[in-house]
């Protein structure tokens, strides 16, 4: 026990310990799991890339899906295509992440055959490169799946309150007036100016996003961070945590950093 407390630091006053995980952590050393006995930093990027493989995809459909959606939705308000727009994405919005996963893995194993989980098929090789593409696709499908259904019912909601409103200031009343073509009216003058919360969104479901890759990660036992995440907390593995959840916070603030340098060219008023 004393050979393991000296070899982890654990010997050292708590202060001591800080400091040197800050010092390690600057210098990318996050330090040795306890459960593999190797560097965290080994395991949180090479998990980062595979939560990444999924979750940018994911990311890209479900806003591109939301904002077409919310934008018909808003400029056919009052029809039955609009209530039934929005009531599906009002339903899809309030599922939880791992029902809804659990529910895709059935559905998709039993009925069209794809793969349970994991990323790849064991049983091909990396000189064929066209056979592991395909089969990456279809390990793919389910979790994909599961992340785009989970975020595209917040972003047909907002997208649609926030054209709503954009759509009874008095510049659009005056543009319909002059009978600008719907199409034009929509995008030159109704986008732009609605687009604005939707970036803000984005931003911070970053973290809603890895929250929920984390569940969608262990139903499908896709090797990402959230994977790494689940099996840490069940070991105890703490310095695989810690790096996790680091990696994490900095993908989060530098989300926030970016929606916060794309505002000035979304809306010149936000400098003035």
């Amino acid at each position: 026990m004393e050979n393991l407390e000296a070899q982890f630091g654990l010997n050292q006053p708590l202060w001591v310990q800080y400091i040197i995980y800050l010092k390690n952590t600057v210098t990318g050393n996050f330090g040795i799991s306890y459960q593999t006995r190797t560097p965290v930093g080994d395991m949180v990027f090479p998990a980062l890339m595979n939560t990444l493989i999924l979750l940018l995809p994911a990311t890209a459909i479900s806003i591109a899906v939301g904002i077409g959606i919310g934008m018909i939705a808003a400029w056919r308000r009052g029809t039955k295509e609009e209530v039934a727009m929005s009531g599906t994405t009002l339903v899809l919005y309030c599922m939880p992440t791992f029902w809804l996963g659990l529910l895709l893995l059935v559905m998709g194993v039993l009925y069209l055959g794809l793969p349970v989980g994991g990323m790849f098929t064991i049983s091909f090789g990396p000189e064929n490169a066209f056979a592991r593409f395909s089969d990456l696709l279809q390990h793919m499908a389910l979790p994909l799946a599961t992340l785009v259904l989970g975020l595209v019912g917040q972003y047909v909601l907002v997208m649609k309150g926030s054209l709503l409103d954009v759509l009874t200031e008095d510049y659009m009343v005056t543009a319909r007036a002059k009978g600008i073509r719907r199409r034009k009216l929509m995008w030159d003058h109704g986008f732009r100016n609605a687009v604005l919360p939707m970036v803000t969104l984005m931003a911070l479901n970053i973290g809603l996003s890895f929250g929920g890759a984390i569940q969608t990660e262990t139903i499908f036992s896709w090797p990402g961070i959230g994977l790494l995440t689940y099996r840490a907390i069940l070991s105890r593995d703490y310095p695989a945590l810690q790096g996790a959840f680091l990696v994490i916070a900095v993908a989060v603030i530098l989300a926030n950093l970016i929606a916060d340098l794309l505002y000035p060219f979304l809306d010149p008023r936000v400098v003035a």
